[in-house]
């Protein structure tokens, strides 16, 4: 361990959560080669061999068998080290620092173990000329059970010696069953991390005012805050899109309460759903998140097309058809359909008529509801704009367009007069077309009140109202929506993707719009699409490793022969205890790989040794 120590300082290496994983296994694997030099050396001075002739046979009797074991240990991990994109990145370290201690162990279990061995071992301990205890019954009970153990096995292996052709029959039943495993067992990409945090996005109606929108907000707040699991809660209204918000939860820390973050959102969404008008969608915050477009849900399936219309007509019926999907919930989406516009078309006939261009319209409309310079106070040391905008109330209705004024003779344009203030439109998303005017118009200009100047802006133009987009979204140059979803309870991103195209199915998508994961989720189904390549490497890679080795094409193979029989054991303990086949679950299937193949390296060259 010191000296992968040194090995990662070399290479830049941060001591982090994987390093510390690498060098927790890397503990359980340096101490197997170390074990058999020592177990062979105690048997040769157990025979009577002086130690230190007994450490130099049995380093060498088990020399090749070391060397074996840590190369094809090695060999393993050599596909991680080829794993694409951020887990690729992620598990080289792991890879390279668990790769650098087994290396190191071999050297030292050749050199440094033999040299200890005929230094510290006494003949006494190993076997000698020792007095033998009365055995205890807990040991005869042990002894018993190793013995019974090993005549079953012994019974076994004449079976299997002599039923060649059904062993051959059963191992292909076995690798056959592997394949249908691994595809049936749900498929993830990190395991669901408790970090004591939960966010999430609310969306209410475009249209819905902001006092509104506060007064929901306190009432998902106060449901959020008496969950005996909470701690703080922190919210806030506004954002990139209308009738949004966000709201940031502290779990308290994970001794004083008895549910993890998921069955905390479990428990608080039923309750938030009957605050009307309002959808707040919760999240557990993860350490690691691959990208992805901002959303209220964790994952993400984008649209893409060249039709605004297409595409905005397909992905609401998306949406619908995966809130049908029992492995989907939290469907959102980040279209803002349901604005409102207002239109102000100029009559060009009477706008002439009064002397007026529309220019003075455009004018006069920002006065109302934009913001205008209009002179510069200057002092000793400072210069102070002069900015005239219209009280609030009398500009956050559409119907403050029938008050506007336009000066029939080219002069400013007062503010909307306080009869709007009776306006009871209740929009909160509107949108006027109109252009500031220029900064010389507005600079130092004299805003003219007077009435007999003063033209009434619905004496030129009518008005209109119509649905509008708040937002058009785009992704690699197209127009682009994303549709966002949590995953149910006992789902995992294999299913939810199987949902997704069996909703996209059931809509008949025509062939203009376009679907693919984003963010995470694709990680996720990019790395599943990596899975099968990277087992069928790292077993490659060992043969060829093995083959070197032994110069044979045949007892790599054997050697291999044992390892579909403990794929299906790692498997069914996935499916048994409801796991994911995660990126760690993979980890774990490399880790089996040189556990299994280390045990069958040593019979074979036990077998071997016996066999000259």
């Amino acid at each position: 361990l010191l000296g992968t120590f040194g090995v990662m300082y070399l290479l830049g290496f941060s001591l982090d959560n994987l390093s510390l994983m690498a060098l927790t296994v890397a503990t359980g694997f340096v101490v197997d080669d170390a074990i058999v030099v020592l177990e062979n050396t105690s048997r040769h001075i157990a025979q009577g061999m002086d130690r230190l002739q007994a450490a130099l046979l049995g380093a060498k009797e088990v020399g090749f068998t070391v060397l074996s074991i840590s190369l094809s240990l090695i060999a393993v991990f050599i596909p991680l080290l080829f794993m694409g994109g951020q887990p690729g990145r992620l598990f080289r370290e792991f890879a390279i620092t668990l790769s650098a201690s087994v290396m190191i162990s071999l050297v030292i279990s050749l050199t440094t173990t033999p040299m200890m061995c005929a230094w510290m071992l006494d003949s006494n301990k190993a076997g000698i000329k020792k007095k033998q205890k009365p055995a205890g019954r807990f040991t005869r009970w042990t002894e018993r059970a190793y013995e019974g153990t090993l005549h079953v096995y012994e019974r076994s292996l004449d079976w299997a010696l002599d039923s060649k052709l059904t062993v051959m029959g059963v191992l292909a039943a076995v690798v056959a069953l592997n394949v249908w495993l691994f595809m049936a067992v749900p498929k993830g990409f990190f395991p669901q991390q408790d970090s004591g945090q939960l966010n999430g996005g609310m969306r209410a109606d475009q249209s819905i005012s902001f006092d509104q929108m506060q007064a929901k907000l306190h009432q998902l707040v106060d449901i959020i805050h008496a969950d005996p699991a909470v701690d703080t809660v922190v919210g806030f209204t506004g954002g990139s899109r209308a009738g949004g918000g966000f709201m940031f939860i502290n779990l308290k820390p994970r001794s004083q309460r008895k549910d993890g973050g998921q069955a905390v959102i479990a428990r608080l969404r039923p309750q938030l759903a009957k605050v009307t008008g309002i959808s707040l969608f919760l999240n557990p915050v993860q350490d690691l998140r691959m990208g992805g477009r901002s959303s209220n849900s964790t994952y993400q399936y984008t649209l893409k097309s060249d039709n605004q219309a297409d595409l905005a007509r397909w992905a609401t019926r998306l949406a619908e058809a995966m809130k049908n999907e029992d492995a989907l919930t939290d469907i959102d989406t980040d279209q803002q359909e349901n604005g409102i516009e207002s239109f102000v078309t100029i009559d060009r006939d009477a706008a002439a008529r009064q002397g007026m261009t529309n220019k003075d319209v455009d004018n006069a409309l920002y006065d109302a509801f934009g913001q205008r310079q209009v002179a510069t106070i200057y002092d000793a040391l400072n210069q102070y704009h002069v900015v005239m905008e219209a009280m609030p109330q009398f500009a956050q209705s559409p119907l403050a367009l029938r008050d506007v004024r336009v000066p029939g003779n080219g002069a400013q344009a007062a503010p909307p007069t306080a009869n709007a203030a009776s306006s009871a439109y209740a929009a909160a998303s509107t949108a006027v077309s109109a252009n500031p005017g220029s900064k010389d118009a507005s600079t130092g200009a004299t805003v003219n009140t007077a009435a007999r100047t003063m033209i009434p802006l619905s004496t030129i133009a009518s008005f209109s109202e119509d649905a509008a987009r708040a937002s058009v979204n785009h992704q690699d140059g197209e127009l682009a929506t994303t549709v966002s979803y949590n995953l149910a309870d006992g789902s995992s991103l294999s299913d939810a993707k199987a949902a997704i195209e069996h909703a996209s199915a059931s809509i008949h998508m025509p062939i203009n719009v376009r679907g693919s994961m984003q963010g995470t989720a694709a990680a996720a189904q990019q790395n599943s699409n990596q899975q099968p390549l990277l087992i069928l490497a790292a077993v490659v890679v060992i043969y060829i490793v093995l083959g070197v080795l032994y110069e044979s094409l045949v007892h790599p193979l054997t050697v291999l022969s044992t390892l579909p029989s403990a794929g299906v054991g790692a498997v069914l303990a996935l499916m048994i205890f409801g796991m994911e086949f995660s990126l760690i679950a993979l980890i774990g299937v490399f880790l089996l790989i040189g556990i299994v193949k280390k045990n069958a390296i040593m019979i074979i060259d036990f077998a071997l040794e016996a066999e000259r």
